[in-house]
């Protein structure tokens, strides 16, 4: 088990800052990488709005899948090209208040609702497969937690934040907001073990509201650990591996598709842009799995190519990423373009 920094450069950088507050990134000397944004470019019905565009995910035909919060929590599905294809669990009882959506290697749709305490597996088609969690249910009254949080269940989710899944099948969950763990099941929903607890932690493999989450080919578990400004990679036993402590806060992260993966981080300018945060924060980083960042790019705007508080990433495509914003209610591609080619000596033409 060791610590670890992503930089360009061998550097050990210490995690400074209150650790609830947003960080800028302390890493230097990263490239930026050139991009163009394709904003506006789904098409929705007449009538049809987006909300907050909490998440973004694709399938295998490249259909894009929007999880986001209007008048109620919708899950839209479009084709390649951004033409409408349908809504997916209209009026369905795990909807309250949208927080991520994920695709399997099945093309299976994946919810989670921070308001149900639900995640939810659909079919292609639309067809609930699994539940895990459950919604607390209107006759208990109101939930309310003015103390510590409760002991951590097996199959009970405290406004949990994201999913992923290994080779194997096997689901990992970020319990999330209140829980502060990260959850593992088999492929047919069997609890398995957990990292974390109800209680907020500093030390590798403990957590302060594990916001994001994607597994990457080898099965490693990469959480971004958002209050402790940080970001772990976890073994497929949920044992910890190392932290990355130099990349700003862990707001959210995506792990590519194909032989080489690559890992994206988001340093997200936070919610309600407070006065200043547009200068510190709003960049997203590319990496090696093995630590090495690639470049950078992005800032906050809330005009594209600008983004507002990126809060999920899909990354199928390392070079073609599609980006859900909260406080745009937009969606928007980045075409990242290769760099300068290099001369044998290492110099740009």
């Amino acid at each position: 088990m060791t610590r670890h920094l992503f930089s360009t450069y061998a550097a050990v950088l210490l995690l400074a800052g209150s650790a609830s507050a947003q960080q800028k990134a302390t890493i230097t000397g990263v490239p930026e990488i050139p991009f163009t944004s394709v904003p506006n470019f789904l098409k929705l019905p007449a009538g049809e709005y987006l909300g907050e565009s909490v998440a973004v995910a694709t399938n295998s035909k490249g259909n894009i899948f929007v999880y986001h919060r209007r008048d109620t929590t919708r899950l839209f599905e479009f084709d390649k090209n951004g033409t409408f294809i349908k809504e997916i669990g209209k009026g369905y009882y795990g909807f309250e208040f949208a927080h991520s959506v994920r695709v399997d290697k099945d093309d299976n749709i994946w919810t989670v609702d921070e308001g149900t305490n639900l995640v939810t597996k659909f079919s292609p088609e639309g067809k609930v497969l699994m539940v895990i969690g459950r919604r607390p249910p209107a006759v208990d009254g109101p939930v309310v937690t003015p103390g510590p949080n409760p002991p951590a269940q097996k199959y009970i989710l405290c406004r949990p934040s994201d999913v992923g899944f290994d080779p194997q099948g096997n689901i990992f969950i970020a319990d999330g907001y209140c829980n502060n763990r990260v959850v593992k099941y088999d492929k047919n929903g069997r609890f398995v073990a957990q990292a974390g607890s109800e209680k907020a932690g500093k030390e590798l493999g403990e957590f302060n509201l594990p916001h994001g989450l994607q597994v990457d080919g080898r099965g490693h578990v990469w959480v971004a650990d958002r209050t402790n400004n940080r970001y772990q990679e976890l073994d497929n036993n949920l044992k910890p591996i190392k932290e990355i402590t130099n990349l700003g806060t862990g707001w959210t992260i995506c792990v590519s598709g194909g032989p080489h993966q690559y890992v994206f981080f988001s340093n997200s300018n936070p919610n309600g842009n407070p006065p200043g945060s547009w200068q510190n924060t709003g960049e997203i980083y590319k990496a090696e799995l093995d630590g090495t960042v690639l470049g950078k790019f992005g800032k906050p705007g809330k005009n594209p190519p600008g983004f507002q508080v990126v809060h999920k990433i899909d990354c199928r495509n390392p070079n073609e990423l599609i980006l859900g914003e909260i406080e745009s209610w937009r969606v928007q591609k980045y075409i990242l373009q290769p760099p300068p080619p290099r001369t044998a000596a290492g110099e740009r033409r």
